[in-house]
């Protein structure tokens, strides 16, 4: 990982959270085709169940973040929300095969421990009371730690929370007020270790380069306070500067932000900290304690991810999505909800779902996803592996994929791809890479400009 490697390979692609990308959805996915779709899951792979459940709420609004947040103090409105959800909950899971086991729950938002302990409690019950759990799911929650107690951690794990994720951005407080942002109500390093004392592994911390206040100095510093803080996963996001979608970004410009070659710099240096520090680098933007479930999944070859991020095989299920903007991933195909909470509550009153949009996926987009994500993944793409996780014939992935090993030459030759048999395998240290060969594999990609975000 050096700055002449990361400029070479800096263009624009999708991210592939999902194949094909989330900007080709569309609106003739309605609520019918969802009811399709989930019947149709319960006969696909893989059988186990994710659950997703957005709060799309904040007690006060960063002005840095990307997310579908709004501003709620209305009791009102959050109860006619949570009623939707539970009205959602019950109308998807009585399609559900009851046979199936949920092994992943995820809250995010938003802020999700922003609610008062009791609705995040009836909103629990309720899954527990439709699906079946299996006795390792993994229960995790994002969470904005200036409204975190110990006493909410007790209370989080009684309902089997077990991975908590902290919404850090930065440890410095000059840096956290130019985002509009509380810092940490405790010291995260005590945050950490009382969830450890409880028996919760895969703690994260997220942080965030090029806001404005930050150095590449400043963030190299954040980065060793998050390992000195002994989380187990550390996520490093890239700023996304779009004012023209997120208004409240554009007063981050008049703070002046750190210009490219600086964002570049902290990345480098960060990345160089954490590594030192003992930190295993994943995917894109993932660091891991050696011993973490994620850093085990990607040195064997079973890592997943969703668009809740990286997870392992054995959690990994068909995600059913529940709340404003929230996005369904099944094997068959994509559902979205409608964005605006108020118009979410609306529909799910009248009709008891609120899809906006989506995509369904034919058996060569199918293809071309497990190759991708087997890439995206894990550095490495076999072809008679994904052929037979399929059911197809290696040929018919090839095929779709567009795969010739001359598109690929220039990886070769610059010693961060190896092509052996049909088998493509990226070097270790040449992860940032693997969004540029990822393209070579989507006969959907054509030259969008500005619509992807940077590859590295």
């Amino acid at each position: 990982m050096d700055i002449e490697f990361i400029k070479k390979y800096e263009t624009r692609a999708p991210r592939y959270t999902s194949y094909p990308p989330a900007n080709l959805f569309n609106s003739s996915v309605n609520n019918d085709v969802y009811k399709e779709q989930i019947t149709i899951s319960n006969s696909q792979n893989p059988q186990n169940i994710s659950l997703y459940v957005h709060i799309p709420f904040c007690p006060q609004l960063c002005n840095f973040c990307g997310c579908t947040t709004f501003f709620n103090s209305d009791k009102t409105r959050l109860n006619r929300y949570v009623s939707a959800l539970l009205t959602e909950i019950d109308t998807v899971s009585a399609l559900i095969d009851r046979n199936r086991s949920v092994t992943q729950v995820h809250w995010g938002g938003g802020t999700p421990n922003a609610l008062d302990f009791s609705i995040i409690k009836q909103i629990m019950d309720k899954f527990r009371s439709v699906f079946k759990f299996a006795p390792n799911a993994e229960i995790a929650m994002e969470c904005n730690p200036a409204y975190m107690d110990f006493a909410d951690i007790d209370n989080y794990a009684s309902l089997g929370f077990n991975r908590l994720s902290l919404g850090i951005q930065d440890f410095d407080q000059n840096v956290l007020k130019n985002i509009h942002r509380q810092p940490s109500k405790h010291p995260v390093n005590e945050l950490i270790a009382y969830m450890h004392r409880l028996g919760m592994k895969g703690i994260n911390l997220d942080l965030v380069y090029g806001l404005p206040g930050q150095t590449p100095e400043s963030f190299t510093a954040a980065a060793q306070k998050a390992a000195d803080c002994d989380a187990d996963r550390i996520v490093t996001f890239p700023y996304a500067h779009v004012p023209w979608v997120k208004p409240a970004q554009k007063a981050l410009e008049a703070l002046g932000l750190p210009d490219a070659d600086q964002k570049l710099h902290a990345f480098v240096s960060a990345n160089q900290a954490l590594t030192s520090a003992g930190y295993k680098f994943i995917g894109m933007d993932h660091y891991c304690k050696p011993d973490d479930a994620l850093a085990i999944a990607s040195q064997n070859g079973n890592l997943k991810r969703n668009f809740q991020g990286y997870c392992t095989a054995e959690t990994t299920g068909q995600v059913y999505g529940f709340g404003a903007t929230s996005i369904t991933q099944l094997h068959s195909g994509y559902i979205q909800n409608i964005k605006n909470p108020d118009k979410y509550i609306e529909t799910i009153e009248t009709q008891r779902l609120s899809v906006e949009r989506g995509y369904i996926l034919n058996s060569q987009e199918i293809m071309v996803r497990e190759a991708i994500n087997e890439l995206m993944c894990n550095g490495l793409l076999d072809f008679n592996q994904c052929a037979q996780k399929l059911n197809v014939a290696p040929a018919d992935i090839i095929a779709a994929t567009g795969y010739s090993p001359e598109k690929f030459q220039p990886f070769v030759k610059d010693g961060i791809l190896s092509i052996t048999d049909h088998c493509l395998t990226l070097r270790p240290d040449a992860f940032l890479a693997v969004r540029n060969i990822a393209v070579l594999l989507d006969p959907m990609m054509k030259d969008n400009g500005n619509m992807y975000s940077k590859t590295i």
